[in-house]
């Protein structure tokens, strides 16, 4: 169970001072466009453009500079300075509130935008040009109304959306919501999707309480008002609606073909489930079709997620009715037949009409979800090549893509939105148990099968910590400075030959050589294999090497580490690693894995699956991902298990 402990247990340093020189990696933001062009007290200030960092990595701060001519006042010059959050790498938003927003009243704004991203590691300003912004402000609007048009038209389906069209809406976030009464039911209208400065449209769902869930025609006066995040309203008017409530439907389903775990996406109308007494049911009639075999007739009731009143989400499950008839771990197939929709609120129950249904169960496949931590950015930094992590991550999903090749399971940079079960592995700095370990799979026991898909690798396991071992797992990519001679001070000196890492390394550290910059990683090509690195010293050699070689020690380990939570390396006993010392073996305990094996160096590695284990992978996640060829891994050439 201990993995790598064995080996690599090492007195932890403490921190000392900053280092000179590091790179923090960032560059500077980028502004295109300011949103709303009316600006409320509380409203959000929505930044749109490239290059916002991530809170971790940076503070993002918004300064407007500029004119501000009050409606009834003089022309002054005003600067305002605020705080930002940064929601991706696109888009940034501040709110027009506190100690930074000194406008009041209204009046209008004309001057320049600038974003500001402020280094963590050392407080360096990144700051983007200036935009050129306009827009007015004040403490409340009046709103109007001028039409009303439902989704379907005349034909309703229940939580169906009711466009309102006028102007002086609220746009929500914090500024206030523009709000409906309908038959008695207050509902708050929200921009549309599409369109979420625009103060002209406001919609809201036309949800079970307004006149239930079963058919007939429906009539009633709308009326609008605007809540102010004061408390205070102003009314817009009264509209009047007129329609038919129909029958929910299912327009299509929109996932042709899904695995143990896969949402399957289910669009139409007339979905209910928001309220604790409502519920959408899935009945399923028609045959089954298993690769190979013969039909077997399907009759079945499914619970599917209510998303919104448009889309349901299925999620292919071993203890719903379709997984106890179809073994979803070891038959693939088809079904086809029909789906109809069945709603239900309170004791009113009403059944939708059928639609034709088509549904492919693939083989099981395992998503792994790589996700990176702030302080494994910290610990990049300290090679080099803060401003080079793109690469590095490239190369990192690279390895893992070639290790299991010809195996059903994927690496993916964010969390997936079709898969429901799916695995996560934390890629760290240090080591937070201080044991030195370079990677821990702290999982509780071992998976053999992989039953679980949803193993976590990573934070603290305190199942695990309860059986005595090491709590934290991970991958930590600040552990590899051991193999060098002159590790960073939180990391203790390996018992091995430092002098290939450092020769790797030294050029680009900033300790001992020069970090790569934003302009060098942007022109940077990284090598595919590492026959040239230890000989060629230019500086483009050094800098593309230094990053292959860390994307292979981070990625390896990551395969290692995620094959332990697969069952190995030894699913049918009680061993965690490959016996003995193998060849190239990536299953091999971690002080039988050299550092040229695991950078892929002097002829060593890459390291691969032995034999018995390959044939185990392609049993438990058969088949290689759509694309891609299964018999790249069945052509590789793998060392003997035992």
């Amino acid at each position: 169970m201990w993995r790598l402990a064995a080996v690599l247990v090492l007195a932890c340093g403490c921190s000392s001072a900053q280092l000179p020189g590091l790179d923090d990696g960032l560059g500077a933001p980028h502004v295109d466009e300011l949103h709303p062009a009316l600006i409320l007290p509380s409203t959000r200030i929505d930044l749109i453009g490239a290059g916002f960092a991530d809170p971790a990595a940076a503070t993002t701060r918004l300064v407007l500079h500029g004119t501000f001519t009050p409606t009834d006042g003089s022309a002054e010059t005003v600067t305002l300075t605020l705080d930002a959050t940064e929601v991706d790498d696109t888009h940034a938003s501040a709110v027009a509130a506190g100690a930074g927003w000194t406008l009041a009243g209204s009046g209008h704004f004309d001057g320049s935008a600038v974003a500001q991203s402020i280094a963590a590691l050392d407080g360096t300003v990144h700051e983007s040009d200036a935009t050129p912004v306009s827009f007015d402000v004040a403490d409340r609007t009046t709103p109007t109304v001028s039409s009303l048009t439902p989704s379907g038209g005349q034909q309703l389906h229940v939580n169906d959306l009711v466009t309102i069209t006028g102007d002086g809406f609220l746009l929500g976030n914090g500024e206030g919501d523009t709000h409906v009464v309908v038959a008695g039911v207050d509902i708050a209208a929200h921009p549309l999707a599409e369109a979420p400065w625009d103060r002209t449209r406001v919609a809201f769902a036309f949800v079970p309480e307004i006149a239930g869930i079963a058919p007939g025609a429906f009539s009633s006066d709308v009326k609008v008002r605007n809540v102010f995040a004061s408390g205070s309203d102003a009314a817009a008017g009264t509209l009047p609606l007129s329609v038919n409530v129909i029958k929910p439907e299912i327009f299509s389903v929109s996932t042709a073909s899904a695995s143990l775990g896969q949402y399957v996406d289910i669009v139409g109308g007339g979905f209910v489930g928001a309220a604790g007494d409502e519920v959408t049911l899935l009945h399923l009639v028609g045959n089954f079709t298993p690769d190979g075999g013969k039909a077997t007739a399907v009759d079945l009731m499914l619970v599917p997620h209510f998303a919104d009143g448009t889309k349901l989400r299925y999620v292919l499950d071993e203890a719903d009715a379709l997984g106890r008839l179809i073994d979803l771990r070891h038959i693939s197939g088809q079904f086809a037949g029909t789906a109809t929709p069945i709603v239900r609120k309170g004791t009113v129950e009403v059944t939708g009409l059928s639609h034709p249904a088509f549904l492919g169960i693939a083989p099981v496949k395992q998503i792994v979800y790589v996700r990176f931590l702030p302080s494994y950015v910290d610990s990049l930094r300290l090679y080099g090549l803060g401003a080079a992590d793109a690469l590095v991550r490239a190369r990192i999903f690279a390895v893992a893509a070639r290790d299991y090749a010809g195996v059903n399971i994927e690496f993916r940079d964010a969390p997936p939105a079709d898969f429901a079960l799916y695995s996560e592995v934390d890629i760290e700095g240090p080591d937070p148990n201080a044991l030195g370990l370079l990677g821990y799979d702290n999982t509780p026991g071992k998976d053999v099968g992989n039953q679980r898909l949803f193993d976590r690798i990573g934070g603290v396991n305190a199942t695990t910590q309860s059986d005595g071992f090491p709590g934290y797992g991970g991958i930590f990519a600040e552990n590899f400075m051991g193999f060098s001679a002159h590790p960073s001070s939180r990391v203790a000196r390996l018992d091995v030959d430092p002098s290939h890492f450092d020769t790797i390394f030294d050029p680009v550290r900033p300790d001992r050589g020069t970090p790569v910059s934003n302009a060098e990683a942007r022109a940077l090509s990284v090598p595919t294999d590492g026959s040239s690195c230890l000989v060629r010293n230019d500086r483009q050699s050094r800098m593309g090497c230094a990053v292959f070689v860390l994307g292979n020690l981070i990625g390896t380990t990551l395969t290692h580490e995620t094959g332990h939570s697969l069952g190995l390396a030894d699913p049918t006993g009680e061993a965690f690693h490959d016996p003995g010392d193998g060849i190239d073996r990536l299953m091999d305990a971690g002080g039988d894995r050299p550092f040229e094996e695991r950078a892929e160096l002097e002829g060593q590695g890459p390291a691969v699956f032995c034999g018995d284990e390959y044939i185990y992978l392609r049993t438990i996640l058969p088949g290689g991902l759509p694309g891609t060829d299964a018999a790249a891994g069945d052509s590789i050439a793998r060392p003997d298990c035992n």
